[in-house]
């Protein structure tokens, strides 16, 4: 049995490098001031995704992603270890979007694929970590979900059995196709790029990306149409301008302080047992410890 698979995946702000410029003033990120990573959990997902293609020859893994038109690169990478090819949401017009307004914009987007069996998605995304997007989809396109994901356990008859991690234990579900997962950090990581892949989609591109190509390689992108990354607007989704962007999005950030911890004194002390037991005995005495 093959299958139509969608993955959705984000590129994220690396948050371990947030700095003074990672705001801008009317409270939505500056993604332009920090790198760019492919959503750890959504590499679980394509995992998953993967292993199913692997079990059902035929299959087909699409990438859907949204965000600026560099989002592509996360589409590549996905190429690189077994995806087939995607497509970037990109418009000015979705930009500052919240949860409600990104679910609405990608259920879009998932209309315009037509048929699809399973759609998988990372539980969270790491610069907002509200694992809310994945279940409002499934709700917006009127379909079952799982969350919580650990592993697929199997796929046939129209159902898909799902193993999910809950804080107090582990649980076994079946849900009928299509629906929505999403899966957790806990789950297998993603397998490493294949060299025979980066070979072959090494000069992929989006329609953005296109235009700053050499001759050479735009001759490429026509003669391989494989290589060709979609590019979809918010007016080919045909999606409402009022529930899209900052317009859709009922969430606002009001203020942002930044916060900064410094220590109000420091004391080193030397590696033996009498400064280190006189140190003890004094976090006792102050009620630091004990």
């Amino acid at each position: 049995m093959s299958l139509n698979i969608i993955v959705l995946a984000k590129q994220v702000p690396d948050t371990r490098n947030v700095g003074k410029d990672a705001m801008k003033e009317d409270g939505t990120i500056n993604r332009a001031a920090l790198p760019a990573i492919f959503n750890p959990e959504d590499l679980n997902a394509l995992e998953q995704a993967l292993r199913l293609k692997d079990a059902n020859p035929g299959s087909k893994v699409t990438i859907l992603t949204m965000g600026l038109p560099r989002a592509a690169e996360v589409i590549r990478e996905a190429m690189f270890r077994g995806a087939d090819g995607g497509i970037v949401l990109t418009d000015r017009a979705l930009g500052g979007a919240d949860t409600l307004a990104t679910s609405y914009s990608l259920a879009q987007a998932v209309k315009k694929f037509g048929d699809y069996d399973i759609i998988l998605g990372g539980r969270q995304a790491i610069d907002g970590d509200t694992a809310q997007v994945g279940p409002q989809i499934a709700e917006k396109l009127g379909i079952p979900q799982v969350t919580y994901a650990e592993e697929i356990l199997d796929l046939k008859d129209g159902f898909v059995t799902v193993k999910r991690r809950l804080e107090n234990g582990v649980e076994t579900v079946k849900a009928p196709l299509p629906c929505v997962v999403t899966v957790n950090g806990s789950a297998a990581d993603c397998r490493p790029r294949n060299a025979m892949l980066l070979q072959k989609y090494k000069y992929a591109a989006s329609t953005s990306e296109k235009e700053k190509l050499s001759d050479r390689n735009k001759e490429l992108l026509e003669k391989r149409p494989f290589l060709n990354i979609a590019e979809w607007s918010a007016a080919f989704v045909e999606a409402d301008p009022q529930q899209i962007g900052l317009a859709g999005s009922p969430t606002k950030v009001k203020a942002i302080e930044n916060v900064v911890f410094t220590a109000k004194e420091a004391r080193t002390i030397e590696n033996n047992d009498d400064q280190i037991e006189e140190l003890v005995k004094e976090l006792i005495a102050n009620h630091t410890i004990g």
